[in-house]
């Protein structure tokens, strides 16, 4: 006798990554070739510093996502896993979206590749160490990143300086950086967490990044003619680097990396993090126009 067929959903089933907390969001943002040129306070100085971040984050997140996937297989904890997911897939969009973003710059004439290209060769001396010596290094790296997002979303006079059009995927990557910032580090612990790589850490990406970070942006800056620009050069470094800067209010907790009882989610950021999905991604959200995946994430 023929049984009938069991019908086949049509419905999507829900990422690995949303069921944790860190929802692979496909966005699509669609930024203006003709927006302002200077995006950030109408200041080359600090413009720059953004595009050059921008510049060097998806090698900087390729980098990240190597050193988690080469302990992959060593994962048997279904949820770690699924936050494992939710990490590779977050960062491929960043990188993405961020490769479209400095196509954009480009065109507008920052020259980004030197950045790039910098911060690549940067990388390539981590990637000579061993494995669990450059999963430590982005453990680092991945704290430094979540407390820039943490600062990004909690200081709101800070963004109202920045353009309203170009505000909005940082703010989502800022976001992104907050519910994944625990993932390497949980990866690292897994596989050990040794307190001495912890702290080699500090030197090893300082030596390999520092020097193309600063010097590619004083190069953008140069090349856009802004080198004598004493006074715009003096306000973007406050804004950046004065005694309230936006860089300078977070350096004081890099320290915390190497404390013995570290752990990202010792700081909690869940309140912020659930104010700027339902600001970002809710009924009213302000991205929602460049959410692409919401059904698939909410199967």
């Amino acid at each position: 006798m023929n049984m009938p067929a069991t019908p086949i959903s049509t419905k999507p089933r829900k990422l690995a990554g949303a069921t944790v907390g860190i929802p692979p969001r496909q966005m699509d943002f669609r930024l203006s070739a003709e927006g302002a040129r200077y995006f950030y306070d109408n200041n080359a100085t600090a413009t720059l510093f953004f595009a050059m971040l921008s510049a060097i984050f998806p090698p900087g997140e390729l980098f990240f996502m190597d050193t988690v996937r080469h302990y992959r297989d060593r994962v048997t904890d279904p949820v770690l896993k699924a936050k494992i997911s939710g990490f590779i897939g977050q960062e491929a969009i960043h990188t993405r979206e961020h490769e479209r973003l400095n196509e954009l710059l480009a065109a507008r004439g920052f020259d980004v590749m030197v950045a790039q290209k910098g911060v690549e060769r940067g990388l390539k001396l981590l990637s000579k160490l061993p494995p669990s010596q450059q999963l430590a290094c982005t453990a680092f790296m991945e704290h430094f990143t979540a407390l820039l997002g943490e600062r990004l979303l909690i200081d709101e006079g800070f963004r109202a300086k920045a353009d309203p059009e170009m505000i909005g995927l940082w703010q989502w990557h800022a976001l992104e950086e907050l519910e994944h910032k625990s993932v390497a580090y949980e990866v690292y612990e897994l596989i050990g967490n040794s307190r001495t790589e912890r702290l080699l850490s500090y030197p090893l990406v300082v030596a390999a990044l520092l020097p193309p970070i600063l010097g590619s942006w004083l190069w953008m800056v140069a090349k856009d003619g802004q080198a004598l620009n004493w006074k715009e050069n003096r306000r973007g470094l406050t804004l950046l680097l004065g005694r309230k800067g936006f860089v300078t209010r977070i350096l004081p907790r890099m320290g915390l990396f190497a404390r013995k009882d570290f752990h990202p989610d010792r700081h909690h950021t869940a309140a912020l993090e659930k104010e700027w999905r339902e600001k970002l991604f809710g009924e009213n959200g302000m991205l929602n126009a460049a959410f692409r995946n919401r059904e698939a994430l909410a199967a």
